[in-house]
């Protein structure tokens, strides 16, 4: 399994260019996460723990510079390059008035943008020696849970939890594969370096107070169904807004549904 070299989200209108740079980059080993649309690139964001953000100004203008600056907010370290089919001056000075950390104009040479993307990210992990990440505040938002991973803080409006380290590991985990089927391996392997039989037996006691914990949500009765067993415990439509559910054999999803 290859290691990452970060993960990258990356709004470009244009689809053939996006799809392009999608396609590079992972060929380099980031992972990307590529979107048309600043409102969906935003809650991409929010849900994941991106290390480097490629916004289109193109993008941002028709959004009123929303997403760089929700990002701002967010996040007021995470390197952001606005990429620009003009380069015009005035374009630079509102991109880095809105907090960008570098520039590049259509057309440009992917290798240049790929060294500049490594420049930044060795930068920034030069700078955390200084500023450990530990202390950046992290914020995962699933259903109507908001989780602080940096803080280890799991709040609901019935109420906040303070987690356990190992606990903050494995919801920071679930929050960055939402809706994605998490393997028992690649989880041991992520949050415990170990697939032993022990250290599964753990793994199982954390998942089920972390059920406890994100289950909280009343289902009444004649929501549940009677013959559905684990697979289809609620009837069609009724199911909680989060869960996390266990593919039999296989690994665990945290679901995450919009209701």
């Amino acid at each position: 399994m290859k290691i990452s070299k970060g993960k990258i989200m990356l709004v470009e209108e244009s689809n053939n260019l996006r799809f392009v740079l999608k396609d590079y980059f992972e060929m380099l080993d980031y992972e990307v996460l590529d979107y048309k649309e600043s409102e969906t690139a935003l809650k991409a964001f929010n849900s994941n723990s991106i290390d480097m953000c490629l916004l289109d100004v193109l993008v941002l203008e028709k959004s009123g510079q929303f997403c760089l600056t929700e990002i701002r907010k967010l996040d007021p370290v995470v390197p952001i390059i606005a990429i620009s089919p003009t380069g015009s001056k005035e374009e630079r000075i509102q991109a880095f008035k809105l907090g960008c950390d570098d520039f590049i104009t259509k057309p440009f040479s992917t290798e240049e943008l790929a060294l500049r993307i490594e420049a930044i990210l060795n930068r920034s992990k030069r700078g955390s020696v200084e500023t450990p990440s530990l202390y950046r505040e992290r914020i995962f938002k699933f259903g109507d849970f908001v989780f602080n991973y940096s803080g280890m803080e799991l709040s609901h409006p019935t109420g906040t939890r303070i987690l356990t380290r190992k606990e903050a590991e494995l919801l920071k985990l679930f929050c960055e594969h939402q809706n994605k089927l998490l393997p028992r391996e690649v989880i041991l392997k992520e949050i415990w370096g170990d697939e032993d039989y022990s250290v599964g037996r753990s793994m199982d006691v954390f998942l089920t107070k972390l059920r406890s914990y994100i289950n909280i949500e009343k289902i009444p009765d004649e929501y549940l169904n009677p013959e559905g067993g684990r697979r289809n415990k609620y009837k069609a439509g009724f199911e909680p807004k989060v869960e996390i559910c266990n593919i039999h054999g296989t690994g665990f999803i945290l679901k995450v549904r919009d209701k």
